[in-house]
Order: C-alpha cells, then structure tokens, then sequence
C-alpha cells in the first residue's frame, strides 16, 4: 500500500501486474523480507513434486528462494527468475541459480522445465502472457503450479493497521480497502488463474488446492513481516513508524501475541501430452 503521487498513479488494485514500482519493492531489505515471511506448507511441495514428471522447476518471482529453497530441500533442481536485483543476489548467496527478468520478458532459450511454480508472485505477471509462457516451458505432462497465502490478521490487528495507513497514505488506492478481506475474494482470484490456465487450451482442467495452518506471531515478529508487505514497501520511515507503533499497540493489548489463521490457496493444471 505504498504512498503514490496523485498525477502518476499506479493501476488499481485490479491490475497488480502493472503496478511494476509495488511488484519490484520488496527487495529495499531482503534480508528481512527472508527472514519474517513464512515458508510453504510441506504438503504443497510434495503434492507438487509428486505430480510433476520430473525435478527440473522453473520458479517465477522467486523473491530471496523462501519456496524454492524447499523445493530444493526436496531433491528438486531450481532456477530462479526475479525481476529485482538485490532478491536475486540474496537468493543466489543461499545457493539459488537466479536470471534477472521479468516472467514476461525472460529468454527460456529453448530450456523447458517439469513444473513451473509462482509463489506469492502470479499477481504480478500478466495473467494472459504468463499463462501462455509457461505452457511454452513446460515438457509435456509438466505440471503449473500457482499459489501463495492469504494474509488477514484478526480483527484486533487488521482495524488499527488499516486506520494508521489510511492516515499516512490517504492517496493510496489501497487505503480505500476494507481492514479485513473475506477468504472467498482470495478464492474468486485463485479461480480466475484458474480461468486463464483453460483458456490456453494447453493444460487439462485446472484444479484448486487449499491448505489451512496456524502460526503464532509475538509483537515484534509481526512487526518485523509488516514492512515487507506491498502496502508498506515504498512508505517514508516516519509513515512506517506511525503504523508500527499503532499495530504494536494492539497487539499489546491482545498480551503481546496474536494466532494468524492462514490459508494458504493454489490454482495448478499438467500440460497436455503433446510437445
């Protein structure tokens, strides 16, 4: 939800993938961004693997390597492509093989892959050239796998989060969002993947996973997630802190702690069997 000249605005918040200024951010600290996001649930990875011809993954977006990383861990061999250059670097100093590029524009110069995975990245690709793409990359039976997690802290936290930044960042489009999104927005999104992956005529019939996990955050782990979200990415320090400190504030009075019930969501569909 960064902070946007109202002369020059970034697209709505319909169209991500042309809100390149938010899409290429998250890399201002890498080392955090690494650190405070969650990784994937172990069941996602293997329903992958285990559905993929092979262990050659092409990861799109793939930020400082949190999803590959497990991939790896899982016997996989993976590159990387990441349109910021700092994520790249911190992903390749952690063994990632990494090519700088937007999805769009990349040169798979005739490599094709088993799977091709989007974690927490589709929304900034062009949802018609990328789904198209990575049919292209894919060897047959290959599998496409496009998830990430839905964010919504409780009530208690997400009210004063939203109130603070509509405060600092009133020009905002995003400050216009209600404090709280219901699952089903996330899911009609994930369905509408879905739509562009039968609309290549490319793959058989996408399917839509959803996994549900819990994890605890104390004040300052989630206070240390928050400046890596796409809201909060491209504030000034005194705006981030005015937020900070009103959400920290919350959380105090909740005892210092709160439960995040995650969902995390995949839209994914095999190649067809021609080459």
């Amino acid at each position: 939800m960064p902070t946007l000249p109202r002369e020059q605005p970034e697209p709505s918040p319909a169209e991500p993938h042309k809100a390149r200024r938010t899409a290429e951010s998250f890399g201002v600290d890498a080392q955090r961004y690494d650190q405070a996001r969650p990784a994937y649930p172990d069941a996602l990875g293997a329903r992958i693997v285990a559905g993929s011809p092979g262990p050659d993954v092409l990861d799109i977006g793939c930020g400082t390597g949190i999803a590959a990383r497990q991939f790896q861990a899982a016997g996989c061999t993976v590159l990387g492509v990441e349109p910021d250059a700092r994520m790249a670097d911190f992903a390749r100093a952690r063994g990632l093989e990494v090519e700088v590029a937007a999805f769009e524009a990349w040169q798979p110069a005739g490599r094709t892959f088993d799977s091709v995975v989007a974690a927490q990245s589709w929304h900034w690709v062009d949802p018609v050239v990328g789904t198209v793409k990575a049919a292209r990359v894919l060897r047959p039976e290959g599998r496409l796998a496009i998830f990430g997690h839905v964010y919504e802290p409780p009530a208690e936290v997400a009210e004063p989060f939203a109130a603070a930044f509509r405060r600092v960042a009133p020009d905002s489009p995003l400050s216009s969002q209600p404090a709280r999104r219901p699952l089903d927005l996330y899911q009609a999104g994930y369905a509408k993947f879905a739509d562009k992956i039968r609309e290549t005529e490319q793959f058989n019939d996408p399917e839509q996973w959803r996994f549900d996990w819990q994890q605890s955050y104390t004040r300052d782990q989630w206070l240390d997630l928050l400046p890596t979200t796409g809201g909060l990415t491209q504030l000034r320090p005194d705006q981030l802190a005015e937020i900070l400190d009103a959400v920290g504030d919350a959380i105090d009075s909740m005892g210092g702690r709160f439960t995040m019930n995650y969902t995390t969501l995949a839209a994914t569909a095999v190649r067809v069997d021609t080459p």
